[in-house]
Protein backbone atom coordinates (compact mmCIF):
# COMPACT_ATOMS: atom_id res chain seq x y z
CA UNK A 1 0.00 0.00 0.00
CA UNK A 2 1.59 3.84 -1.28
CA UNK A 3 1.27 5.53 1.90
CA UNK A 4 4.40 7.61 0.82
CA UNK A 5 5.07 11.20 1.16
CA UNK A 6 2.72 11.84 -1.22
CA UNK A 7 -0.03 10.63 -0.11
CA UNK A 8 1.26 12.24 3.48
CA UNK A 9 1.24 15.63 1.59
CA UNK A 10 -2.21 15.23 0.04
CA UNK A 11 -3.38 14.93 4.06
CA UNK A 12 -1.62 17.53 5.30
CA UNK A 13 -3.15 20.06 2.47
CA UNK A 14 -6.54 18.26 3.32
CA UNK A 15 -5.90 19.19 7.08
CA UNK A 16 -4.30 22.79 7.05
CA UNK A 17 -7.71 23.44 4.67
CA UNK A 18 -9.98 21.87 7.74
CA UNK A 19 -8.84 21.83 11.05
CA UNK A 20 -5.66 24.14 11.08
CA UNK A 21 -6.52 26.73 13.82
CA UNK A 22 -9.06 24.30 15.23
CA UNK A 23 -8.92 23.49 19.55
CA UNK A 24 -8.47 20.52 20.57
CA UNK A 25 -11.37 19.12 22.10
CA UNK A 26 -11.13 15.82 23.16
CA UNK A 27 -8.04 13.06 23.33
CA UNK A 28 -9.07 9.50 23.37
CA UNK A 29 -6.63 6.21 22.89
CA UNK A 30 -8.99 3.44 22.03
CA UNK A 31 -6.20 1.14 21.16
CA UNK A 32 -2.71 0.79 22.34
CA UNK A 33 -0.92 2.81 19.21
CA UNK A 34 -4.00 4.63 18.10
CA UNK A 35 -5.09 7.85 18.95
CA UNK A 36 -8.19 9.89 18.16
CA UNK A 37 -8.53 13.59 18.39
CA UNK A 38 -11.78 15.44 18.44
CA UNK A 39 -11.37 19.14 17.42
CA UNK A 40 -13.41 21.71 16.82
CA UNK A 41 -12.30 23.98 14.05
CA UNK A 42 -12.61 27.66 13.46
CA UNK A 43 -15.35 27.06 11.29
CA UNK A 44 -17.29 25.55 14.21
CA UNK A 45 -17.63 21.90 12.90
CA UNK A 46 -16.11 19.23 14.71
CA UNK A 47 -13.81 16.65 13.50
CA UNK A 48 -12.21 13.28 14.79
CA UNK A 49 -8.70 12.88 13.57
CA UNK A 50 -7.19 9.30 13.89
CA UNK A 51 -3.84 8.69 14.30
CA UNK A 52 -2.46 5.06 14.32
CA UNK A 53 1.14 4.36 14.78
CA UNK A 54 0.36 0.40 14.64
CA UNK A 55 3.56 -1.48 13.01
CA UNK A 56 1.37 -3.20 10.39
CA UNK A 57 -0.96 -0.62 9.49
CA UNK A 58 0.12 3.08 10.22
CA UNK A 59 -2.47 5.87 9.41
CA UNK A 60 -3.79 9.14 10.08
CA UNK A 61 -7.27 10.64 8.44
CA UNK A 62 -10.34 12.28 9.29
CA UNK A 63 -13.22 10.10 10.31
CA UNK A 64 -16.94 10.21 11.47
CA UNK A 65 -16.30 6.72 13.46
CA UNK A 66 -15.87 5.92 17.24
CA UNK A 67 -14.58 3.80 18.86
CA UNK A 68 -14.85 2.45 22.22
CA UNK A 69 -12.11 3.65 25.05
CA UNK A 70 -11.16 1.50 27.64
CA UNK A 71 -12.36 2.56 31.20
CA UNK A 72 -9.51 4.09 32.57
CA UNK A 73 -7.23 6.06 30.08
CA UNK A 74 -3.84 4.89 29.26
CA UNK A 75 -0.74 6.67 30.54
CA UNK A 76 -0.02 8.28 27.55
CA UNK A 77 -3.60 9.43 26.76
CA UNK A 78 -3.36 10.97 30.30
CA UNK A 79 -0.50 12.71 29.77
CA UNK A 80 -1.80 14.64 26.43
CA UNK A 81 -4.64 15.52 28.40
CA UNK A 82 -2.79 17.42 30.62
CA UNK A 83 -0.45 19.19 28.24
CA UNK A 84 -3.02 20.08 25.23
CA UNK A 85 -5.93 19.47 25.93
CA UNK A 86 -8.15 22.39 24.59
CA UNK A 87 -4.65 23.44 22.51
CA UNK A 88 -4.83 25.39 19.83
CA UNK A 89 -3.24 23.67 16.26
CA UNK A 90 -1.29 26.56 14.97
CA UNK A 91 0.58 24.89 11.93
CA UNK A 92 1.03 21.56 10.06
CA UNK A 93 3.85 20.36 8.53
CA UNK A 94 5.29 18.06 6.68
CA UNK A 95 9.51 17.99 6.49
CA UNK A 96 10.63 17.67 3.55
CA UNK A 97 8.42 14.68 1.67
CA UNK A 98 8.97 12.23 4.79
CA UNK A 99 6.45 10.43 5.91
CA UNK A 100 5.91 12.82 9.08
CA UNK A 101 3.71 14.95 10.11
CA UNK A 102 4.08 17.73 12.64
CA UNK A 103 1.23 19.19 14.53
CA UNK A 104 2.24 22.50 16.40
CA UNK A 105 0.20 23.15 19.32
CA UNK A 106 -0.05 26.25 21.22
CA UNK A 107 -1.76 25.75 24.84
CA UNK A 108 -1.61 27.69 28.11
CA UNK A 109 0.59 25.63 30.45
CA UNK A 110 0.83 25.39 34.46
CA UNK A 111 2.04 29.33 35.06
CA UNK A 112 -1.09 30.24 32.80
CA UNK A 113 1.83 31.32 30.13
CA UNK A 114 1.48 30.33 26.20
CA UNK A 115 3.25 27.23 25.73
CA UNK A 116 4.33 25.43 22.22
CA UNK A 117 4.83 21.50 21.97
CA UNK A 118 4.92 19.43 18.84
CA UNK A 119 2.76 15.92 18.39
CA UNK A 120 5.23 14.19 15.80
CA UNK A 121 3.52 11.12 13.89
CA UNK A 122 5.39 9.57 11.98
CA UNK A 123 4.33 6.72 9.40
CA UNK A 124 7.12 4.33 8.65
CA UNK A 125 6.03 0.65 8.99
CA UNK A 126 7.30 -0.94 12.27
CA UNK A 127 8.98 2.17 13.23
CA UNK A 128 5.71 3.87 13.20
CA UNK A 129 5.36 6.37 16.24
CA UNK A 130 3.50 9.36 18.00
CA UNK A 131 5.70 11.34 19.75
CA UNK A 132 5.03 14.28 22.20
CA UNK A 133 7.87 16.76 22.31
CA UNK A 134 8.58 20.31 23.81
CA UNK A 135 9.12 24.01 22.05
CA UNK A 136 12.91 22.73 22.05
CA UNK A 137 12.15 19.48 20.18
CA UNK A 138 12.97 17.00 23.35
CA UNK A 139 10.78 14.39 23.86
CA UNK A 140 8.10 14.30 26.74
CA UNK A 141 6.65 10.86 26.04
CA UNK A 142 5.73 8.49 23.09
CA UNK A 143 2.98 6.13 22.12
CA UNK A 144 6.06 3.46 21.80
CA UNK A 145 8.97 3.75 23.81
CA UNK A 146 12.38 2.62 21.94
CA UNK A 147 14.91 2.70 23.94
CA UNK A 148 18.97 1.43 23.08
CA UNK A 149 17.80 -2.76 22.99
CA UNK A 150 15.20 -2.41 20.61
CA UNK A 151 17.10 0.82 18.06
CA UNK A 152 20.78 1.30 17.98
CA UNK A 153 20.30 4.34 15.40
CA UNK A 154 17.49 6.27 18.17
CA UNK A 155 16.58 6.09 21.51
CA UNK A 156 12.86 7.72 21.51
CA UNK A 157 12.33 7.97 25.56
CA UNK A 158 11.45 10.96 27.88
CA UNK A 159 14.40 13.70 27.93
CA UNK A 160 16.08 12.37 24.33
CA UNK A 161 16.27 14.97 21.73
CA UNK A 162 13.64 14.52 18.58
CA UNK A 163 15.77 13.76 15.41
CA UNK A 164 14.40 12.18 11.98
CA UNK A 165 17.15 9.20 11.85
CA UNK A 166 18.95 9.26 7.93
CA UNK A 167 19.17 5.56 7.74
CA UNK A 168 19.38 5.82 4.36
CA UNK A 169 20.68 8.62 2.50
CA UNK A 170 17.66 9.91 0.55
CA UNK A 171 17.52 13.46 -1.31
CA UNK A 172 14.43 15.78 -0.77
CA UNK A 173 12.54 15.95 -4.05
CA UNK A 174 11.57 19.29 -3.83
CA UNK A 175 15.33 20.64 -4.42
CA UNK A 176 16.59 17.88 -6.62
CA UNK A 177 18.56 19.13 -9.57
CA UNK A 178 19.76 17.11 -12.77
CA UNK A 179 23.14 16.91 -11.89
CA UNK A 180 22.27 15.00 -8.34
CA UNK A 181 19.89 12.91 -9.72
CA UNK A 182 22.36 11.49 -12.54
CA UNK A 183 25.56 11.30 -10.28
CA UNK A 184 23.61 10.06 -7.14
CA UNK A 185 20.88 8.34 -8.15
CA UNK A 186 20.89 7.04 -11.89
CA UNK A 187 24.35 6.16 -11.27
CA UNK A 188 23.32 3.38 -8.88
CA UNK A 189 23.68 -0.27 -9.91
CA UNK A 190 20.49 -1.92 -9.58
CA UNK A 191 16.84 -1.19 -11.77
CA UNK A 192 15.23 2.01 -12.67
CA UNK A 193 12.50 1.82 -10.36
CA UNK A 194 14.24 0.91 -7.38
CA UNK A 195 17.20 3.58 -7.67
CA UNK A 196 14.27 5.97 -7.68
CA UNK A 197 12.37 5.18 -4.59
CA UNK A 198 15.50 4.15 -2.68
CA UNK A 199 16.98 8.04 -3.56
CA UNK A 200 14.30 10.14 -3.29
CA UNK A 201 12.69 11.02 -0.12
CA UNK A 202 8.64 9.87 -0.43
CA UNK A 203 8.50 7.62 -3.85
CA UNK A 204 7.69 4.61 -3.34
CA UNK A 205 7.74 1.70 -5.61
CA UNK A 206 4.02 2.41 -6.74
CA UNK A 207 5.28 6.05 -8.02
CA UNK A 208 8.62 4.83 -8.90
CA UNK A 209 6.96 2.75 -11.18
CA UNK A 210 4.59 5.31 -12.45
CA UNK A 211 7.30 7.76 -13.20
CA UNK A 212 9.32 4.80 -15.30
CA UNK A 213 5.65 4.44 -17.04
CA UNK A 214 5.09 7.86 -18.48
CA UNK A 215 8.84 8.01 -19.42
CA UNK A 216 7.73 5.01 -21.36
CA UNK A 217 11.18 3.32 -19.73
CA UNK A 218 10.46 -0.32 -18.05
CA UNK A 219 11.16 0.13 -14.20
CA UNK A 220 12.90 -3.34 -13.72
CA UNK A 221 15.85 -2.29 -16.65
CA UNK A 222 18.77 -1.32 -15.03
CA UNK A 223 20.34 2.14 -14.93
CA UNK A 224 22.86 1.55 -16.80
CA UNK A 225 20.44 1.54 -19.80
CA UNK A 226 19.84 4.98 -19.30
CA UNK A 227 21.70 7.37 -22.04
CA UNK A 228 22.05 10.84 -21.21
CA UNK A 229 18.61 12.02 -23.11
CA UNK A 230 16.37 8.92 -21.55
CA UNK A 231 17.83 10.52 -18.07
CA UNK A 232 17.21 13.84 -18.88
CA UNK A 233 13.63 12.68 -19.77
CA UNK A 234 12.61 10.64 -16.68
CA UNK A 235 13.92 13.94 -14.64
CA UNK A 236 11.74 15.79 -16.46
CA UNK A 237 8.51 13.28 -16.02
CA UNK A 238 10.03 13.20 -12.51
CA UNK A 239 10.44 16.84 -11.65
CA UNK A 240 6.66 17.32 -13.54
CA UNK A 241 5.32 15.01 -10.94
CA UNK A 242 6.59 16.59 -8.05
CA UNK A 243 5.32 19.67 -9.13
CA UNK A 244 2.11 18.33 -9.06
CA UNK A 245 2.55 17.61 -5.23
CA UNK A 246 4.03 21.51 -4.84
CA UNK A 247 0.98 22.58 -6.54
CA UNK A 248 -1.24 20.60 -4.51
CA UNK A 249 -3.07 19.10 -7.79
CA UNK A 250 -4.28 16.04 -6.16
CA UNK A 251 -6.60 13.26 -7.22
CA UNK A 252 -6.80 10.75 -4.63
CA UNK A 253 -8.17 7.54 -5.63
CA UNK A 254 -8.42 4.14 -5.46
CA UNK A 255 -7.62 1.39 -8.02
CA UNK A 256 -9.94 -1.96 -8.07
CA UNK A 257 -9.72 -5.07 -9.84
CA UNK A 258 -12.96 -7.58 -9.83
CA UNK A 259 -14.36 -5.25 -7.22
CA UNK A 260 -11.58 -5.63 -4.87
CA UNK A 261 -9.07 -2.78 -3.78
CA UNK A 262 -5.62 -2.96 -5.25
CA UNK A 263 -4.37 0.17 -4.48
CA UNK A 264 -3.88 4.16 -3.77
CA UNK A 265 -2.65 7.14 -4.55
CA UNK A 266 -3.06 10.70 -4.40
CA UNK A 267 -1.89 11.21 -8.04
CA UNK A 268 -3.18 9.90 -11.37
CA UNK A 269 -1.93 6.55 -12.11
CA UNK A 270 -1.55 5.67 -16.16
CA UNK A 271 0.13 2.46 -15.22
CA UNK A 272 -3.13 1.17 -14.65
CA UNK A 273 -4.68 0.97 -17.73
CA UNK A 274 -6.98 -2.02 -16.95
CA UNK A 275 -8.05 -1.77 -13.96
CA UNK A 276 -11.09 0.60 -12.07
CA UNK A 277 -11.17 3.65 -10.53
CA UNK A 278 -13.03 4.79 -7.62
CA UNK A 279 -12.56 8.85 -7.19
CA UNK A 280 -12.89 10.56 -3.75
CA UNK A 281 -12.98 14.50 -2.47
CA UNK A 282 -10.21 13.60 0.21
CA UNK A 283 -7.80 11.57 1.00
CA UNK A 284 -9.09 10.90 4.08
CA UNK A 285 -12.41 9.04 2.78
CA UNK A 286 -10.06 7.54 0.30
CA UNK A 287 -8.02 5.91 3.38
CA UNK A 288 -11.30 4.98 5.19
CA UNK A 289 -12.79 3.39 2.58
CA UNK A 290 -9.67 1.09 1.34
CA UNK A 291 -8.75 -0.22 4.58
CA UNK A 292 -12.50 -0.65 5.35
CA UNK A 293 -13.00 -3.27 2.47
CA UNK A 294 -9.42 -4.23 2.87
CA UNK A 295 -10.40 -5.37 6.58
CA UNK A 296 -14.15 -6.58 5.18
CA UNK A 297 -12.20 -8.67 2.55
CA UNK A 298 -9.64 -10.04 4.93
CA UNK A 299 -12.26 -11.15 7.75
CA UNK A 300 -13.84 -12.86 5.59
CA UNK A 301 -11.32 -14.98 4.29
CA UNK A 302 -10.72 -15.41 8.19
CA UNK A 303 -13.77 -16.97 8.47
CA UNK A 304 -14.16 -18.99 5.08
CA UNK A 305 -11.05 -20.63 5.84
CA UNK A 306 -12.53 -23.34 7.90
CA UNK A 307 -14.74 -23.78 4.83
CA UNK A 308 -12.25 -23.48 1.92
CA UNK A 309 -10.30 -26.25 3.52
CA UNK A 310 -13.48 -28.79 3.74
CA UNK A 311 -14.42 -28.30 0.14
CA UNK A 312 -10.82 -28.45 -0.74
CA UNK A 313 -10.27 -32.03 1.04
CA UNK A 314 -14.10 -33.43 -0.49
CA UNK A 315 -12.64 -31.71 -3.63
CA UNK A 316 -9.46 -33.46 -3.74
CA UNK A 317 -10.81 -36.90 -2.15
CA UNK A 318 -13.43 -36.85 -4.62
CA UNK A 319 -11.30 -36.28 -7.56
CA UNK A 320 -9.42 -38.94 -6.83
CA UNK A 321 -12.44 -41.00 -6.28
CA UNK A 322 -13.53 -40.17 -9.68
CA UNK A 323 -9.84 -41.11 -11.53
CA UNK A 324 -9.93 -44.69 -9.65
CA UNK A 325 -13.19 -45.17 -10.78
CA UNK A 326 -12.94 -44.11 -14.52
CA UNK A 327 -9.80 -46.60 -14.61
CA UNK A 328 -11.62 -49.73 -13.31
CA UNK A 329 -14.47 -48.62 -16.02
CA UNK A 330 -11.58 -48.28 -18.40
CA UNK A 331 -10.14 -52.22 -17.81
CA UNK A 332 -13.99 -53.62 -18.24
CA UNK A 333 -13.74 -52.13 -21.76
CA UNK A 334 -11.98 -55.65 -22.04
CA UNK A 335 -15.10 -57.37 -21.40
CA UNK A 336 -16.04 -58.22 -24.49
CA UNK A 337 -12.50 -59.94 -25.45
CA UNK A 338 -13.46 -62.51 -22.88
CA UNK A 339 -16.92 -63.37 -24.17
CA UNK A 340 -15.77 -63.72 -27.52
CA UNK A 341 -13.12 -66.09 -26.58
CA UNK A 342 -16.08 -68.40 -24.65
CA UNK A 343 -17.37 -68.67 -27.59
CA UNK A 344 -14.91 -69.34 -29.91
CA UNK A 345 -13.71 -72.02 -27.15
CA UNK A 346 -17.33 -73.45 -27.18
CA UNK A 347 -17.50 -73.36 -30.80
CA UNK A 348 -14.28 -75.02 -31.62
CA UNK A 349 -12.75 -76.51 -28.89
CA UNK A 350 -14.16 -80.17 -29.32
CA UNK A 351 -11.15 -81.14 -31.24
CA UNK A 352 -8.48 -79.92 -29.22
CA UNK A 353 -6.33 -82.24 -27.59
CA UNK A 354 -5.99 -82.83 -23.63
CA UNK A 355 -3.43 -80.40 -22.06
CA UNK A 356 -3.81 -78.12 -24.88
CA UNK A 357 -2.58 -74.47 -23.46
CA UNK A 358 -4.08 -72.34 -26.42
CA UNK A 359 -6.41 -72.70 -28.98
CA UNK A 360 -6.21 -70.78 -32.49
CA UNK A 361 -9.52 -69.77 -33.68
CA UNK A 362 -11.15 -67.74 -36.52
CA UNK A 363 -12.64 -64.57 -34.89
CA UNK A 364 -15.34 -64.49 -37.43
CA UNK A 365 -16.46 -60.80 -35.10
CA UNK A 366 -12.98 -59.72 -36.90
CA UNK A 367 -12.02 -62.00 -40.24
CA UNK A 368 -8.72 -63.12 -38.44
CA UNK A 369 -7.62 -65.66 -36.58
CA UNK A 370 -6.76 -65.05 -32.98
CA UNK A 371 -4.51 -67.21 -30.30
CA UNK A 372 -6.85 -67.52 -27.28
CA UNK A 373 -4.81 -68.67 -23.80
CA UNK A 374 -6.16 -71.88 -22.18
CA UNK A 375 -5.95 -73.49 -18.88
CA UNK A 376 -3.81 -76.84 -19.87
CA UNK A 377 -5.44 -78.56 -16.08
CA UNK A 378 -9.44 -78.31 -17.13
CA UNK A 379 -11.41 -79.18 -20.28
CA UNK A 380 -11.87 -76.91 -23.18
CA UNK A 381 -15.81 -76.64 -21.75
CA UNK A 382 -14.39 -75.62 -18.06
CA UNK A 383 -12.15 -73.00 -20.20
CA UNK A 384 -15.26 -71.72 -21.96
CA UNK A 385 -16.94 -70.91 -18.71
CA UNK A 386 -14.18 -69.33 -16.87
CA UNK A 387 -14.01 -66.30 -19.83
CA UNK A 388 -17.48 -66.52 -19.81
CA UNK A 389 -17.65 -65.52 -15.97
CA UNK A 390 -15.30 -63.03 -16.18
CA UNK A 391 -16.78 -61.36 -18.91
CA UNK A 392 -20.09 -61.12 -16.62
CA UNK A 393 -18.40 -60.29 -13.37
CA UNK A 394 -17.04 -57.48 -15.47
CA UNK A 395 -20.01 -56.73 -17.01
CA UNK A 396 -22.00 -56.44 -13.71
CA UNK A 397 -19.33 -54.19 -12.83
CA UNK A 398 -19.18 -51.40 -15.56
CA UNK A 399 -22.87 -51.03 -14.82
CA UNK A 400 -21.87 -50.77 -10.85
CA UNK A 401 -19.42 -48.34 -12.03
CA UNK A 402 -21.08 -46.20 -15.09
CA UNK A 403 -23.94 -45.31 -12.41
CA UNK A 404 -21.04 -44.70 -9.59
CA UNK A 405 -19.06 -42.36 -11.64
CA UNK A 406 -22.54 -40.34 -12.81
CA UNK A 407 -22.72 -40.11 -9.00
CA UNK A 408 -19.25 -39.21 -8.01
CA UNK A 409 -19.29 -36.84 -11.13
CA UNK A 410 -22.75 -34.76 -9.79
CA UNK A 411 -21.11 -34.94 -6.68
CA UNK A 412 -17.63 -32.63 -7.55
CA UNK A 413 -19.84 -30.73 -9.87
CA UNK A 414 -21.66 -29.58 -6.89
CA UNK A 415 -18.46 -29.30 -4.85
CA UNK A 416 -17.22 -27.11 -7.21
CA UNK A 417 -20.12 -24.92 -7.20
CA UNK A 418 -19.76 -24.67 -3.70
CA UNK A 419 -16.27 -23.53 -4.02
CA UNK A 420 -17.36 -20.85 -6.30
CA UNK A 421 -19.91 -20.13 -4.09
CA UNK A 422 -17.28 -19.20 -1.25
CA UNK A 423 -14.88 -17.28 -3.96
CA UNK A 424 -18.19 -15.08 -4.65
CA UNK A 425 -19.60 -14.59 -0.93
CA UNK A 426 -19.23 -11.04 0.06
CA UNK A 427 -20.76 -11.38 3.96
CA UNK A 428 -21.58 -13.92 6.46
CA UNK A 429 -24.83 -14.41 5.49
CA UNK A 430 -23.39 -16.09 2.12
CA UNK A 431 -20.91 -17.94 4.69
CA UNK A 432 -24.10 -19.48 6.62
CA UNK A 433 -26.12 -20.36 3.29
CA UNK A 434 -22.83 -22.39 2.41
CA UNK A 435 -22.46 -24.00 5.55
CA UNK A 436 -25.88 -25.23 6.11
CA UNK A 437 -25.27 -26.57 2.33
CA UNK A 438 -22.12 -28.50 3.17
CA UNK A 439 -24.12 -29.74 6.70
CA UNK A 440 -26.92 -30.95 4.66
CA UNK A 441 -25.15 -32.82 2.18
CA UNK A 442 -23.08 -34.35 4.68
CA UNK A 443 -19.62 -32.42 4.26
CA UNK A 444 -19.50 -31.15 7.90
CA UNK A 445 -21.73 -32.19 11.24
CA UNK A 446 -24.80 -30.72 11.51
CA UNK A 447 -24.05 -29.41 15.12
CA UNK A 448 -20.49 -28.27 13.64
CA UNK A 449 -22.73 -26.00 11.14
CA UNK A 450 -25.03 -24.77 13.28
CA UNK A 451 -22.70 -23.92 16.46
CA UNK A 452 -20.21 -21.62 14.34
CA UNK A 453 -19.59 -18.95 16.60
CA UNK A 454 -20.14 -15.76 15.08
CA UNK A 455 -22.37 -17.34 12.05
CA UNK A 456 -26.04 -17.36 11.77
CA UNK A 457 -28.05 -20.02 10.69
CA UNK A 458 -29.53 -20.01 6.74
CA UNK A 459 -33.07 -18.47 6.78
CA UNK A 460 -35.29 -18.27 3.81
CA UNK A 461 -35.07 -14.33 4.68
CA UNK A 462 -31.64 -14.31 3.78
CA UNK A 463 -31.62 -16.69 0.92
CA UNK A 464 -34.53 -14.18 -0.33
CA UNK A 465 -32.41 -10.76 -0.41
CA UNK A 466 -29.04 -11.55 -0.20
CA UNK A 467 -28.67 -12.12 -3.81
CA UNK A 468 -27.45 -9.07 -6.13
CA UNK A 469 -29.28 -6.53 -8.19
CA UNK A 470 -27.72 -4.90 -11.26
CA UNK A 471 -29.57 -2.70 -14.07
CA UNK A 472 -29.32 -3.13 -16.96
CA UNK A 473 -28.09 0.39 -19.57
CA UNK A 474 -31.61 -0.47 -21.23
CA UNK A 475 -33.64 -0.39 -17.54
CA UNK A 476 -34.02 -4.01 -17.44
CA UNK A 477 -33.57 -5.49 -13.76
CA UNK A 478 -30.99 -8.21 -13.48
CA UNK A 479 -30.47 -10.31 -10.64
CA UNK A 480 -27.40 -12.54 -9.62
CA UNK A 481 -27.33 -15.64 -6.85
CA UNK A 482 -24.58 -15.66 -4.91
CA UNK A 483 -24.64 -19.44 -3.82
CA UNK A 484 -26.64 -22.26 -4.72
CA UNK A 485 -29.56 -21.36 -2.74
CA UNK A 486 -29.72 -18.37 -3.83
CA UNK A 487 -29.42 -19.21 -7.57
CA UNK A 488 -32.70 -22.13 -6.92
CA UNK A 489 -34.72 -19.40 -5.30
CA UNK A 490 -33.60 -16.79 -8.06
CA UNK A 491 -34.65 -19.29 -10.99
CA UNK A 492 -37.63 -20.88 -9.63
CA UNK A 493 -39.05 -18.28 -7.22
CA UNK A 494 -38.22 -15.04 -8.33
CA UNK A 495 -38.30 -15.31 -12.09
CA UNK A 496 -41.41 -16.14 -14.44
CA UNK A 497 -41.64 -18.39 -17.09
CA UNK A 498 -40.60 -15.59 -20.17
CA UNK A 499 -37.75 -14.49 -17.92
CA UNK A 500 -33.71 -15.10 -18.66
CA UNK A 501 -31.83 -17.08 -17.50
CA UNK A 502 -28.12 -17.07 -18.28
CA UNK A 503 -25.18 -19.15 -16.62
CA UNK A 504 -21.65 -19.62 -17.72
CA UNK A 505 -21.30 -22.61 -19.95
CA UNK A 506 -20.19 -25.91 -18.20
CA UNK A 507 -18.63 -24.50 -15.12
CA UNK A 508 -19.71 -23.48 -11.74
CA UNK A 509 -21.14 -20.43 -11.55
CA UNK A 510 -24.11 -17.66 -10.72
CA UNK A 511 -27.41 -18.35 -12.23
CA UNK A 512 -28.59 -14.76 -13.66
CA UNK A 513 -32.10 -13.41 -13.74
CA UNK A 514 -33.19 -10.60 -16.08
CA UNK A 515 -36.78 -9.72 -15.48
CA UNK A 516 -37.97 -8.89 -19.10
CA UNK A 517 -42.03 -8.67 -18.54
CA UNK A 518 -42.35 -10.72 -21.92
CA UNK A 519 -40.18 -8.04 -23.70
CA UNK A 520 -37.51 -9.12 -25.82
CA UNK A 521 -33.59 -8.56 -24.62
CA UNK A 522 -32.12 -5.58 -26.27
CA UNK A 523 -28.29 -6.83 -27.35
CA UNK A 524 -26.97 -4.26 -24.81
CA UNK A 525 -28.62 -6.16 -21.80
CA UNK A 526 -27.43 -9.91 -23.03
CA UNK A 527 -24.34 -8.81 -23.35
CA UNK A 528 -24.45 -7.12 -19.70
CA UNK A 529 -26.08 -10.62 -18.74
CA UNK A 530 -23.71 -12.25 -19.94
CA UNK A 531 -20.85 -10.60 -18.78
CA UNK A 532 -22.28 -11.15 -14.80
CA UNK A 533 -22.92 -14.73 -15.53
CA UNK A 534 -18.97 -14.97 -16.40
CA UNK A 535 -18.26 -12.62 -13.71
CA UNK A 536 -19.56 -15.11 -10.96
CA UNK A 537 -18.40 -17.73 -12.40
CA UNK A 538 -15.33 -19.87 -11.80
CA UNK A 539 -13.73 -18.24 -14.75
CA UNK A 540 -14.01 -14.64 -13.66
CA UNK A 541 -10.45 -14.24 -14.38
CA UNK A 542 -10.16 -14.96 -17.96
CA UNK A 543 -10.80 -12.11 -20.26
CA UNK A 544 -13.85 -14.22 -22.06
CA UNK A 545 -16.25 -16.94 -21.48
CA UNK A 546 -18.66 -18.37 -23.05
CA UNK A 547 -22.34 -18.39 -21.16
CA UNK A 548 -25.68 -19.79 -22.20
CA UNK A 549 -28.96 -18.44 -22.27
CA UNK A 550 -32.66 -19.32 -21.94
CA UNK A 551 -36.05 -18.61 -21.12
CA UNK A 552 -36.88 -19.41 -17.48
CA UNK A 553 -39.38 -21.87 -18.96
CA UNK A 554 -36.95 -24.14 -20.39
CA UNK A 555 -35.47 -24.92 -17.49
CA UNK A 556 -35.68 -28.32 -15.79
CA UNK A 557 -34.30 -29.71 -12.05
CA UNK A 558 -34.54 -33.41 -12.29
CA UNK A 559 -35.34 -34.63 -8.45
CA UNK A 560 -33.02 -35.74 -6.23
CA UNK A 561 -30.03 -32.89 -7.50
CA UNK A 562 -28.48 -30.45 -5.18
CA UNK A 563 -29.84 -26.84 -5.45
CA UNK A 564 -28.39 -24.81 -8.71
CA UNK A 565 -28.73 -27.70 -10.68
CA UNK A 566 -30.98 -27.36 -13.68
CA UNK A 567 -30.97 -28.95 -17.04
CA UNK A 568 -31.77 -27.27 -20.29
CA UNK A 569 -31.81 -28.31 -24.24
CA UNK A 570 -33.22 -24.92 -26.16
CA UNK A 571 -30.85 -22.04 -25.37
CA UNK A 572 -28.38 -19.69 -26.98
CA UNK A 573 -24.13 -18.85 -26.77
CA UNK A 574 -22.60 -15.98 -26.04
CA UNK A 575 -18.71 -14.54 -25.92
CA UNK A 576 -19.31 -12.91 -22.80
CA UNK A 577 -16.87 -10.52 -21.24
CA UNK A 578 -15.88 -10.66 -17.56
CA UNK A 579 -15.54 -6.86 -16.94
CA UNK A 580 -18.73 -5.67 -15.22
CA UNK A 581 -17.24 -2.14 -14.41
CA UNK A 582 -20.02 -0.42 -16.42
CA UNK A 583 -23.15 -2.48 -15.41
CA UNK A 584 -24.87 -0.25 -12.41
CA UNK A 585 -25.43 -1.67 -9.39
CA UNK A 586 -28.46 -1.29 -6.73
Amino acid sequence: MALDGIVIANIVHELRGTILGGRLNRIAQPEKDELILTINSQSRQQYKLLLSAGAGLPLIYLTQNTKANPITAPNFCMLLRKHINNAKIIDITQPEMERIINLKLEHIDELGDLSIKYLIIELMGKHSNIIFCSEDMVIIDSIKRVNQFVSSIREVLPGRKYFIPETLVKHNPYDLDFETFIGEIINKPQTIGKALYTGITGISPLIANEICYRASIDSEDSTSSLNDDTALHLFSIFKRLIDDVKNTNFAPHIITKDDKPIDFSSLPLTSFQNYDLIKYQSPSSMLEDFYASKSKINRMKQKSVNLRKVVNNQINRTQKKYNLQCRQLKDTEKREKYKIYGELITAYGYNLEPGAKSLKAYNYYENKEIIIPLDSTITPIDNAKRYFKRYNKMKRTNQALTSLIKKTSSQLAHLKSIQTAINIATDEDDLSEIRQELSEYGYVRKKLANNKKGTKKSSKKSKKNNYLHYISSDGFHMYVGKNNYQNDYLSFKVANADDWWFHAKKIPGSHVIVISQGNDLPGKTIEEAASLAAHYSSARKADKVDVDYTKRKNLKKPRGNPPGFVIYNTYYSVLATTDISGIEQV
